[in-house]
């Protein structure tokens, strides 16, 4: 066996029906809200990827293509709280976090923290791109350190958290860029695109379907348990990442810190590779992406399925490529055409 995928061997010989049961736990949370989103299964997979490697989403879509729904359905299933959070220009900074409010106590006026909807553990921010920069960085905080300071307080957030943000490529009028730094935060970035023909009349028949459940008042499956995603972490930890491995994600990450390595027209197509975050990133979700396949080592095939959605928010693009009509993805598929696997 190839040094890249090698792991030890009583690792592939040992059955493990702790992870198993958790693997299948997790193989019916995605086929339960596959049911019930229809012709995304790729934002389907990519939410549990960035749910078990405990990271923050951001979801670009036009309109009408299920994201909230999908958020809602994932934290339906999952025995989880969440909060949605429809981001305008006149949002204010404590209306995510919250504030320190003046009460009336039995023993007198005195200031109480009164949370805001960033204290849950599915956090679905709206058209994240709608919402000025002080509101945006409110968000910061809690994505990469797991807390909220207010009035010189820190708060932590949940065990189980994860930000959810959405926006809409084609309106860009009343709308506030999200800063690099902001995106960085992000473990995955995940395009979704329209279903196909066959895919949207299953979805005609589904919503018909579903207001006529609404009128009986059928029955619902119990949610899955949060512990089953925490225990599932834990086995994830475990993934074997071999050297080469490990070698080829870092191969990739500096293709984007150093197109002129590979020639042209790589090398004028990026102006800004991808940050330590980018490897980290890829690390983490292909762990996860083995483990959903029931491996138990990470291949080349587990890192160039999540390299996309990884590292596509963490490129800047130089002028000749966007002059060209070259995007994110483009390059991203010329770099794993470029760099050798072993």
């Amino acid at each position: 066996m190839s040094d890249l995928v090698a792991t030890p061997q009583a690792a592939v010989n040992s059955e493990n029906p702790k992870r198993s049961t958790a693997r299948e736990g997790l193989l019916d949370l995605k086929a339960r809200i596959g049911k019930s989103v229809l012709g995304q299964d790729h934002l389907v997979e990519s939410m549990l990827i960035g749910l078990l490697a405990n990271g923050n989403m951001l979801i670009e879509s036009l309109p009408g293509l299920a994201k909230t729904r999908a958020v809602k359905t994932l934290a339906k299933n999952l025995a989880a709280d969440l909060s949605r959070v429809q981001f305008t220009p006149d949002l204010l900074p404590s209306d995510v976090t919250g504030a320190e409010i003046y009460v009336q106590t039995e023993k007198g006026g005195q200031f109480q923290f009164q949370k805001g909807p960033i204290f849950a553990n599915l956090v679905l921010a709206d058209e994240i791109n709608r919402a000025p920069a002080k509101v945006q960085s409110a968000l910061l905080e809690a994505m990469e350190e797991r807390q909220v300071t207010v009035a010189g307080k820190t708060y932590k957030m949940p065990d189980l958290f994860m930000v959810l943000a959405t926006e809409n490529p084609i309106e860009q009028e009343g709308t506030y860029p999200l800063p690099e730094a902001q995106l960085d935060r992000f473990l995955m970035h995940v395009v979704i695109t329209y279903p196909d023909e066959a895919t949207e009349g299953e979805i005609i028949k589904l919503n018909r379907s579903e207001n006529a459940q609404k009128k009986e008042h059928a029955a619902d499956l119990a949610p899955v348990p949060q512990q089953a995603i925490l225990d599932a972490r834990g086995e994830i930890d475990g993934i074997f990442v071999s050297d080469l491995a490990q070698k080829y994600i870092v191969d990739i990450v500096y293709a984007t810190r150093f197109p002129g390595r590979y020639g042209d027209p790589l090398g004028k197509w990026i102006q800004v590779g991808a940050s330590p975050r980018g490897s980290l990133a890829l690390d983490r979700c292909a762990r996860v992406r083995a483990w959903l396949d029931g491996q138990e080592f990470v291949t080349p095939d587990h890192v160039r399925a999540v390299v996309h959605d990884c590292l596509r928010h963490r490129l800047i693009l130089s002028y000749e490529a966007i002059s060209q009509g070259v995007n994110a993805d483009q390059v991203i598929d010329k770099i794993t055409e470029l760099v050798a696997a072993a």
